[in-house]
């Protein structure tokens, strides 16, 4: 049954005009590099007792449902804010712009952020934050959101895959200052992709 599950993914081809198979298969090596990163003691938010216990974070079935193309629109003139974070630490960020598109027939809109600090990082130039939120949070998934990365899109149609949804560093470990999802990022839907919560 699993292999015919496979054969299924690899077929599957959006009319949209990506492959959802390359999105899959990048969903699936990206959960399995997030469980090798969180069992490093070098560079894993676990606390010391949760990580010697370690085996697998808990994750949704990737799902092609929650592979998404969206339209990306650049905002304009956007002024610097200090994002909440779970401290009083306010990093400053920049609307850079908001995606359009639709979830089993449900339009939506997220926007996506610029944090000016980390673009003056190598390697971080063109990265974007997607912090959101949805109804499976304090439910399946944590609490306070999650989030995604982006890179700047060269072109005005970008693919979201909420399978590399990951929680904040805050739902493992107290100690950390994690931004806080804002309010125009709630999605009144389920996003049932991606990592579920750690602890019940």
């Amino acid at each position: 049954m699993k292999k015919l599950i496979v054969v299924v993914h690899f077929i599957s081809i959006s009319f949209f005009g990506f492959s959802q198979t390359s999105e899959w298969e990048e969903a699936k090596k990206y959960q399995e590099n997030l469980n090798e990163e969180y069992k490093d003691s070098l560079h894993s938010p676990l606390l010391t007792e949760d990580l010697k216990t370690f085996e697998s974070l808990d994750f949704y079935p990737i799902s092609n449902d929650f592979i998404v193309e969206a339209t990306f629109v650049k905002a304009k003139k956007e002024k610097p804010f200090g994002m909440k974070t779970s401290t009083s630490r306010t990093p400053l960020y920049k609307k850079y712009g908001t995606l359009h598109f639709e979830i089993k027939g449900k339009k939506c809109v997220l926007n996506v952020y610029q944090n000016l600090e980390l673009i003056k990082r190598p390697g971080f130039k063109d990265y974007l934050f997607l912090p959101f939120s949805d109804t499976t949070n304090g439910k399946e998934t944590y609490i306070g959101g999650r989030y995604l990365d982006m890179r700047i899109p060269t072109e005005n149609k970008v693919i979201v895959n909420f399978n590399k949804a990951y929680n904040p560093y805050c739902a493992y470990n107290y100690k950390y200052s994690c931004p806080i999802v804002p309010l125009e990022n709630d999605l009144d839907i389920a996003i049932e992709a991606g990592v579920k919560k750690f602890h019940d």
